[in-house]
């Protein structure tokens, strides 16, 4: 077992997004080795159907797998929406998505029961934040926004900029009508853009971070299962990170550069129709 606990952690999303997930894993759970892998080919997976998501994801899970890890987590709102089941029934392993553990801090948050998401146009559609919001309790009343221009936005770099103050001002109207107190950034880009909409709305609206909440879930599931990395890292241990792609791997270098407390020199490129 403690040979396993050692194994890395398998952290996987249509594309860049995800790395927000593998970015709080990192803050908080610094022991552990991450091999992440990035379906940038086939992004966005919103636009694709129920099957299609859970061929890719079963895609990645195999080729993940022949990695050794020990767990893994699915970074990706459409994937959890749409896979999660079908990968935690034949992955084997603990299997983690994004959703639940936002909605669960969202419930412990919300002091009015008006719980506001703003997510993309995929994820609003399966009403899964809905759903699992409603199953925790059902007093709560969601309100989900799509937000289709944020992802772009933020994978343009354009986090601060005046112009995706106007689009997220646009998005948030309707939200602030509702009154609602809490709200969740259900989609993984959204973090990257948390510290602009705390300045738009304020502090009268509690912000829940989906990818922060999976780190704290993982590491309980991690500690539950006996499979909490204990052993000290050697200093001239290779990095404990290793990232893959299914396509166009120097933007993606570039991105993670842009928002990781690390140094990725490059991101290895992957078939993963071959899986």
């Amino acid at each position: 077992m403690e040979r396993l606990a050692e194994a890395p952690i398998g952290v996987f999303d249509s594309g860049l997004g995800g790395l927000t997930v593998a970015r709080e894993i990192m803050r908080n759970l610094p022991m552990e080795k991450i091999v992440y892998f990035g379906d940038t080919a086939r992004v966005p997976y919103g636009n694709k159907s129920r099957d299609t998501v859970i061929r890719y994801s079963r895609q990645i899970m195999r080729f993940l797998k022949t990695q050794d890890i020990k767990a893994i987590v699915i970074a990706c709102n459409t994937a959890t929406a749409y896979a999660l089941d079908v990968i935690q029934e034949e992955a084997g392993i603990p299997v983690l998505g994004v959703i639940e553990p936002g909605a669960r801090m969202a419930v412990r948050s919300t002091k009015n029961h008006q719980v506001g998401v703003i997510a993309t146009r995929a994820t609003v559609s399966t009403h899964v934040y809905t759903d699992t919001i409603a199953r925790m309790d059902p007093e709560i009343n969601v309100i989900s926004q799509a937000c289709p221009l944020l992802v772009p936005l933020v994978e343009e770099g354009w986090v601060h900029d005046s112009v995706t103050q106007e689009v997220l001002l646009r998005y948030l109207d309707d939200l602030l009508a509702h009154d609602i107190d809490t709200l969740i950034l259900g989609c993984t880009h959204y973090p990257l853009l948390r510290s602009t909409i705390h300045r738009l709305i304020g502090d009268r609206v509690t912000l829940v971070n989906p990818a922060y909440e999976t780190a704290l879930e993982l590491e309980k599931l991690l500690k539950d299962t006996g499979l909490m990395n204990n052993t000290p890292r050697a200093k001239d241990e290779p990095t404990p990170y290793r990232f893959y792609v299914s396509d166009d791997a120097e933007r993606f270098a570039d991105f993670a550069n842009s928002i990781l407390p690390i140094d990725v020199k490059q991101a290895r490129m992957v078939r993963i129709e071959e899986y």
